[in-house]
């Protein structure tokens, strides 16, 4: 069974975990899956926006112990890296790889997102979850440390001592405190319909600014303070004047009074 399912629709990309029968566990597959497929996806000009989510009754509940224990050799894989071509390792690109795709990203969050899963949600642009959704930085509990990108995506959310209180616990937050937290966007009675529709608000925008945006708040804050605003001028001077910068502008001071303005009709990819 393919471990990770990919269809495309009007600019939105519907990236799927699919082994619901083990809760979406990460095993050596599901870690290429999700490599190969963040590839795919980040390639392809023709996508706006992505939605991230599980099959079945969890989007993530973590590593799958059992595959690993009983596999010395995939061990070793899942730690190997390419330093050609990412400073990841195979367990960490199969996160990191989503804070590398040029377009939003949107998790859908419901069930458990334990351990290796909520580092995947972790390195999305937006996190939306369930009412009844689980988030758990789990490592502690088998003696372990995060270390799927963690250290770069749990710091930019949370203050550093909320970082490590979760870190050295290990415990269960509700999708509530999720948010109160900014482990989470927000709570939506269902996630994965609310990140497609989001999505499909973005895709509805101008796609150079969309890059651009996704460009300039992912680069930013690696940055000193002069090189950001100069960074931030570099990106809108290439946006001004072009065909769909011009596209959108007309959208929006055609539009009706109180609509929205939207980049459609004459917007190129």
């Amino acid at each position: 069974m393919d471990r990770v399912l990919l269809s495309i629709e009007a600019g939105v990309a519907h990236v799927r975990m699919n082994r619901a029968d083990k809760r979406n566990g990460l095993d050596l597959a599901m870690f290429e899956a999700l490599i190969a497929t963040g590839e795919q996806v980040a390639a392809d000009r023709s996508i706006r926006a992505v939605v991230l989510s599980g099959e079945g009754a969890a989007f993530c509940a973590g590593l799958d112990w059992k595959a690993f224990l009983g596999d010395p050799e995939a061990s070793r894989k899942l730690l190997s890296r390419d330093v050609q071509k990412s400073p990841a390792n195979v367990a960490q690109r199969a996160c990191w790889i989503w804070t590398e795709v040029p377009v939003p990203v949107i998790a859908g969050v419901h069930g458990a997102a334990f351990g290796g899963g909520l580092q995947l949600a972790l390195a999305c642009d937006v996190r939306l979850v369930a009412p009844e959704a689980q988030l758990s930085v789990m490592e502690i509990r088998y003696g372990l440390i995060p270390d799927m990108t963690g250290s770069q995506t749990l710091l930019r959310l949370v203050r550093e001592d909320i970082a490590k209180e979760l870190v050295f616990t290990g415990r269960v937050v509700t999708a509530e405190e999720a948010v109160r937290i900014g482990l989470a966007t927000r709570v939506c009675a269902d996630p994965v319909a609310a990140a497609h529709e989001m999505a499909r608000g973005i895709a509805a925008q101008s796609p150079d600014a969309i890059r651009a945006g996704e460009a300039l708040f992912t680069r930013a804050p690696h940055l000193t303070v002069e090189q950001a605003l100069a960074y931030e001028t570099e990106l809108q001077l290439a946006l001004l004047g072009s065909p769909n910068q011009m596209a959108a502008a007309r959208a929006a001071i055609t539009k009706p009074s109180g609509g929205a303005a939207s980049a459609g009709g004459d917007v190129k990819q």
